[in-house]
């Protein structure tokens, strides 16, 4: 994956215009996009839409993110789409493992009750959204076989700490947004998954959004999620990998394999070891997704 787009759920005309922006997954929101009153209507509609697109050969995968844990309101949003089959369940304001674990149960339930294969829905995890979170980054590994990625959020923590804002003057995220997206990237490591950056919510400042997906890809996240179909060719050139990077990914493999007792290789005047030979077989692993 390279881009998440965020849809709200109760919107037909925004799921379809979703399908054709490019976006590798199509986050459907039951959450923060949708009001309280309007939750109903929306499982109605999410359920409606994955049922459509179910049978559809060339489509973006199709995520639901439904209300946390906590709320008293995961359990019908499950029940309104499960039956309906979505790729995966993005799972907000996550407190580590213990959570993914929760929610694994519960899908685990469904698919039983639906006639779904065992484990076929995956699990996203925003893992950032409150302080709890924070300290629990470290838990994710070994939680559940369906966790593909753990992303963080800047906007519910800021709430959460009472800051007045989680960005500078010049649109840097400030040091406790910083140290959270670390963790997050050192969690997701940990845990074997996908890290998965934040939004950029300036959906209008296309070059802030270039120059962010830049250095999320050089820390080591491999996919970014988008508020705003504009942004999603942004975001999906800059995590795909370049034919440049692919070649000399295919040389470090290629080097290494007829030299398997080396620990370190020489490659166009530059000494090459084990670490180069892990990047290299990542990048050419992501390269074959698309």
């Amino acid at each position: 994956m390279r881009s998440l787009l965020f849809v709200p759920g109760d919107s037909p005309k925004k799921l379809e215009k979703g399908l054709s922006s490019g976006a590798d997954i199509l986050l459907i929101d039951l959450e923060d996009s949708v009001a309280l009153s309007a939750k109903p209507e929306a499982r109605r509609v999410t359920a409606a839409f994955l049922a459509e697109q179910r049978a559809t050969a060339v489509r973006p995968r199709l995520f639901v993110r439904v209300n946390g844990l906590t709320t008293g309101l995961i359990d019908a949003d499950l029940d309104g789409v499960m039956n309906a089959a979505p790729d995966g369940i993005m799972l907000p304001k996550a407190v580590g493992g213990a959570d993914v674990s929760h929610l694994g149960a519960k899908l685990a339930v469904r698919e039983a009750e639906f006639g779904l294969d065992d484990g076929a829905t995956r699990i996203l995890a925003i893992a950032t959204e409150n302080a709890a979170g924070i300290f629990a980054l470290g838990t994710f590994a070994g939680a559940s076989h369906r966790l593909t990625g753990l992303t963080w959020g800047g906007e519910d923590l800021s709430a959460d700490l009472g800051a007045e804002a989680n960005r500078d003057e010049a649109g840097a995220y400030t040091e406790p947004y910083r140290l959270a997206r670390s963790l997050t990237l050192f969690g997701a490591t940990a845990a074997g998954v996908d890290a998965i950056d934040s939004v950029y919510t300036n959906f209008r400042d296309m070059t802030g959004l270039e120059a962010e997906c830049r250095m999320a890809r050089r820390d080591g996240f491999v996919a970014k999620m988008a508020i705003h179909p504009a942004q999603v060719p942004v975001i999906n050139d800059a995590f795909t990998p370049s034919s440049e990077a692919i070649e000399r990914a295919r040389a470090v493999v290629e080097t290494f394999r007829a030299n398997p007792e080396a620990g370190v290789v020489g490659i166009e005047g530059e000494m090459v070891d084990r670490p180069h030979l892990l990047r290299a077989e990542r990048l050419l692993r992501r390269a074959g997704q698309f």
